[in-house]
């Protein structure tokens, strides 16, 4: 287990006053338009808004949230997901965004939902998931 150290009020005041203080962070970027990503698998859904260029501002999952396991997946989950980057997106000054869809997943039209519930503009809705169009190859003749 080893040894328990006892610091004294004297040992922790001096090693505080040699360390630099933390910075303070400049205030958030103010964005008036941007683009939501919605990342939706069966097992997750990933949401991120970025400005114009594409430069990610905020981001979370529903794993983040603190659902876990089937859950994830669920699309209450999306909506929650989509309800706090709403908030976040809003604080922020978004007040439109143009939407960008890719999976298969069940969260994906309650994630985006989620995100107009705060009030936030959407200008258009792309579907970005990617689709084989040539298949895997055939099996190869049996050798007997």
């Amino acid at each position: 287990m080893g040894k328990k150290r006892i610091i004294t009020k004297g040992e922790s005041e001096a090693k505080t006053e040699g360390a630099p203080k933390a910075a303070v962070k400049a205030g958030k970027r103010r964005v008036d338009s941007g683009k939501l990503y919605v990342q939706s698998t069966y097992n997750n859904t990933l949401v991120s808004v970025s400005d114009r260029v594409g430069n990610v501002l905020m981001a979370s999952s529903s794993g983040a949230l603190g659902f876990r396991g089937a859950k994830k997946g669920t699309p209450f989950a999306a909506a929650k997901v989509g309800e706090t980057l709403g908030a976040k997106a809003q604080e922020m000054g978004v007040k439109e965004v143009a939407v960008v869809v890719c999976g298969v997943g069940s969260g994906r039209e309650s994630a985006i939902r989620g995100f107009i519930s705060k009030g936030i503009n959407i200008t258009s809705i792309t579907d970005m998931t990617p689709v084989p169009f040539n298949g895997p190859s055939p099996k190869k003749p049996r050798r007997v």
